[in-house]
């Protein structure tokens, strides 16, 4: 396969942008996500969207941004029942060390090569090829995958091991989780003391108190429960319950990554689950 071909697997809202970003480049790009929205956005920004991987042509390589461990091992399970010898794999979805080693080696056993490169970055920076790349697995693997992951943001070795990326963004997705919270709790504080809340966001953001989280997620969180999507309550809830096995696993004491994660569990019991993650300032009782 000499052509520069490429299967993006999950279209979704920091997906797509960076499924654009190798059309750009000149990359024959497939889309698999099993949303009907989500086909009509990739079509309208230049990819083409199938529904399921065995519906689009074998490629080169194969970009996984699905949201789930079992999303990666519904997927490993469907490529497996065709060819993927000679495939290259760069799992770049936050599935936690465990999944990631597991479904490498399903694949690896029916002849592709796989790398471990989760992002962070949010959306944002998905859309100007400026995320944060964590890439870690066999050396030669990830320098024959670079030209594609530079598209993406900056690529940084962390390590030999399958799942040392994920262990990495597991550190990540800690201090993420719990600084929404703590951005959240702190405009609801400032509420109950009567003040103007996005004056407040507009002064402490810029001082010692400042958090890329709190510029990002604060402006949402004076907004109302129909905000723009980028990022869901579930996807917190799932992050942070990646977060919590991998410290119960290592023995670690994760005491404010808990009180976070009670905060999206509450939000999702709330119906909340869909919505923004922002919306986790709604667990504070302000008003929807």
């Amino acid at each position: 396969m000499s052509d520069p071909s490429v299967v993006f697997v999950g279209i979704g809202a920091i997906g797509l942008p960076m499924a654009t970003q190798l059309v750009s480049a000149g990359y024959t790009v497939t889309g698999v996500d099993p949303l009907p929205a989500a086909h009509g956005r990739a079509g309208a920004a230049g990819v083409r969207a199938v529904t399921r991987f065995s519906e689009a042509p074998k490629a080169e390589s194969v970009v996984v941004m699905v949201a789930t461990p079992a999303q990666l091992d519904d997927l490993v399970t469907e490529a497996l029942a065709a060819d993927v010898t000679g495939q290259r794999w760069i799992v770049m979805s936050t599935v936690g060390p465990e999944s990631v080693r597991e479904q490498a080696a399903r694949l690896e056993s029916a002849g592709a090569a796989v790398i471990d490169v989760p992002v962070t970055g949010g959306v944002a920076r998905a859309r100007t090829g400026e995320l944060t790349l964590f890439a870690s697995g066999p050396a030669a693997d990830i320098e024959a995958a670079r030209p594609i992951l530079e598209r993406f943001g900056t690529v940084h070795k962390v390590g030999a091991a399958l799942g040392d990326g994920q262990a990495i963004k597991v550190v990540n997705q800690h201090l993420c989780s719990v600084h929404i919270v703590a951005a959240a709790e702190a405009l609801a504080l400032a509420s109950a003391l009567g003040l103007d809340r996005e004056k407040v966001l507009s002064l402490v953001e810029r001082g010692a108190a400042g958090s890329w989280m709190l510029s990002d997620r604060g402006p949402r969180m004076l907004q109302g429960t129909d905000v723009d999507v980028t990022s869901t309550i579930n996807i917190f809830v799932k992050d942070s319950g990646l977060v919590s096995e991998a410290a119960r696993a290592a023995g670690a004491q994760t005491p404010l990554l808990d009180v976070a994660q009670a905060r999206y569990l509450q939000a999702a019991d709330a119906g909340l689950s869909t919505r923004d993650d922002s919306r986790v300032i709604e667990t504070y009782g302000l008003p929807q």
